[in-house]
């Protein structure tokens, strides 16, 4: 038996908005049922219209604003709403820090059934033009008889229309119409599908795909408009390892740590923290939260290429870093290397397995445990410390709701407890939530 289609009305429909959800949505209720408005903040009265009816629950997008919320702004950028890349440039900078604290520390509570004992200073940085790595859709749209370079749109599979993008570097942001009209004068536009963006210190990459080759006159357009807007250009026909360059012959992707006298180099492809002052003040955060000694011995848990690793091996006797990426682990211990770095030993090995028989932590001793994990959280890993029992664990984390789940798991099963937490900003302007969590032993 097939479903009937449920008719949604058609005119908008009053409602007072009593909440935010953790992804930025507004919460009200009508007729007792309750419905996501995007956009809408608490304590608005709004007009929105029904774009979808459950059993449970409906959402809808706004129409009217009736009284605005003390909280709202102006968005920035000409293209929010329509660009699913940014979720909250309508609310004020700084209750934007408010909601992602309230957002870690309610799922600390309700999944981890913990509370930090200290409650951290939020970790903020620039609001615009921070965002140093990026991937960008590219179609070509027919009836548009335009070539379209952007995120998709909000709650869509469709490219965004885009001009411009004010959290991208400038140097990209502020340029989408150009590579448009670069992609386009090439003979194989349409069988691009994407293009990485990455930015070192002194210089911006472009990683284009391409799902057919380039003739010589499209290799000369690119790196005619590579000269003129000081882009690195790479070519992609394949997966990441087909990633050639192709202007200037040899590009060198770099960004430093002045202040620990670092330098580190990376390919276009490989993962670096998003938003760059945002990095060096967690750093100092992480730094300081382990509390470091110089006979200290550190396990770094997916440690990437070297990001934390070099800073923390200045500062202790030794620092075990395990990744499970090999090329990553190949970047880091070059980049140990040529800084001087002697103290640091990287290992591969895939975290996201059961861990047995690991020669980096068999029969050792660690004074501290700092771990960065993907979304996904750590959870395969905890088990180690359960046989381990370092004294201090610091984790950051890029999902609130794996953190508590581990956090649970460290303080009601192991015998941690939950020192300090607190969010760091980097990604102004979304919902996404980073943060830091500092777990001590009982004992």
């Amino acid at each position: 038996m097939s479903r009937r289609r449920v008719s949604l009305p058609k005119d908008p429909v009053a409602a007072h908005v009593v909440d935010l959800t953790h992804e930025g949505v507004g919460v009200a209720r009508v007729d007792g049922k309750t419905v996501f408005i995007d956009r809408a903040l608490p304590g608005e009265d709004v007009h929105f219209i029904y774009t979808q009816r459950k059993r449970n629950y409906d959402h809808g997008k706004l129409d009217s604003i009736d009284a605005a919320s003390s909280l709202r702004v102006e968005p920035a950028c000409p293209h929010f709403g329509m660009c699913g890349g940014c979720s909250l440039q309508h609310m004020q900078a700084e209750q934007q820090i408010h909601f992602k604290q309230k957002v870690l520390l309610d799922n600390l509570e309700r999944i981890g059934h913990v509370q930090p004992e200290q409650v951290r200073a939020p970790i903020t940085g620039p609001l615009w033009g921070y965002r140093r790595k990026a991937r960008l859709g590219v179609r070509y749209v027919e009836k548009k008889q335009k070539l379209l370079i952007g995120f998709r749109e909000a709650a869509s599979r469709y490219l965004a229309d885009l001009s411009v993008c004010k959290v991208l570097h400038p140097a990209v942001g502020e340029h989408l119409e150009d590579i448009a009209q670069c992609i386009r004068s090439l003979s194989c536009y349409q069988a691009i599908p994407q293009i990485e963006v990455a930015v070192g210190d002194d210089n911006v990459a472009l990683v284009i795909r391409h799902l057919a080759e380039f003739t010589e006159q499209d290799q000369q357009n690119l790196v005619a408009f590579a000269r003129q807007y000081h882009y690195d250009i790479y070519t992609q026909a394949g997966g990441p390892d087909t990633i050639t360059p192709l202007w200037p012959q040899q590009p060198a992707l770099y960004y430093g740590l002045q202040e620990y006298d670092l330098r580190y180099d990376f390919l276009p492809s490989d993962f670096v923290q998003v938003n760059a002052e945002i990095n060096h003040n967690m750093i100092a955060a992480v730094l300081q939260s382990l509390e470091l000694a110089s006979t200290h011995r550190v396990l770094e848990l997916f440690c990437g290429l070297g990001n934390f690793t070099l800073p923390i091996a200045q500062r202790c006797q030794q620092v075990i870093a395990v990744e499970g990426e090999a090329g990553l682990v190949e970047r880091a211990r070059e980049n140990a290397r040529k800084n001087g770095i002697k103290n640091a030993e990287f290992h591969v090995t895939d975290l996201m397995q059961t861990l047995t028989a690991l020669p980096w932590w068999h029969k050792q001793q660690f004074d501290r445990v700092f771990l960065d994990p993907p979304r996904s959280g750590a959870s395969e890993v905890l088990p180690l410390f359960a046989q381990l029992k370092p004294p201090r664990i610091v984790y950051v984390s890029c999902n609130p709701s794996t953190l508590a789940r581990d956090a649970g798991i460290l303080c009601r099963e192991q015998g941690y407890r939950l020192r300090e937490a607190g969010v760091m900003d980097m990604f102004p302007h979304t919902a996404h939530v980073e943060s830091i969590a500092v777990f001590v032993r009982e004992d």
